[in-house]
């Protein structure tokens, strides 16, 4: 992601498969570049990282290193990208334990979970069916966080839409409605801001 003053605000990707950087992972890059081209620092949590993330288990008394780095880049977070396939019609198992664990700020003085904060959402699945079933999960999740969806989602049919490794994709409106949604949340941030 683009390199920003450590002091510019900081916008969190959440999404992805485990085993490869899948479409998922592809489409959120290419909206967390449109909000780096707003002047936003990026942070991506890929398939990768959110496999290190064993299952949340509310009980616990201590989290790893990687759930401590997960949490604490979601506190620094100005606004939030969260992409997740559609897995029988709703999200992924590995986005859903990830967001879970945003429990551990339940009691933030700061912000609780997602409060306030703006969030874009994508969804990508082999047919049309699972998209819609996706976006309308992630709402509903982002909604219980107290987060703020931002007006326009992206649901990416990947049947259709293919993503390569030079961070494109072969319809040019798909490339551009992920990048919308970067500088969607990009510029409803300061908002959030205003009223923290």
């Amino acid at each position: 992601m683009a390199d920003r003053e450590p002091t510019s605000p900081l916008v969190v990707g959440i999404g992805g498969t485990i085993g490869g950087i899948s479409s998922t992972e592809r489409a959120l890059r290419i909206a967390l570049d449109g909000a780096a081209k707003e002047g936003f620092r990026t942070r991506l949590f890929g398939g990768a990282d959110m496999a290190r993330l064993p299952l949340y288990d509310p009980r616990a008394t201590t989290r790893t290193a990687d759930e401590r780095a997960f949490v604490d880049a979601v506190r620094e977070a100005s606004a939030i990208i969260i992409a997740s396939p559609g897995y029988h019609g709703s999200i992924s198992g590995v986005v859903k334990n990830a967001l879970d664990l945003l429990e551990e700020t339940a009691r933030d003085e700061r912000r609780a979970y997602l409060a306030d904060m703006p969030v874009g959402l994508i969804a990508t699945a082999y047919g049309w069916q699972a998209t819609g079933s996706t976006i309308a999960a992630l709402r509903s999740i982002v909604h219980a966080l107290r987060g703020w969806p931002t007006p326009f989602a992206a649901a990416i049919n990947t049947q259709i839409t293919k993503f390569d490794d030079d961070g494109g994709a072969s319809d040019p409106a798909v490339v551009e409605q992920l990048r919308l949604i970067g500088r969607q949340v990009a510029r409803f941030a300061p908002l959030a801001a205003a009223n923290a």
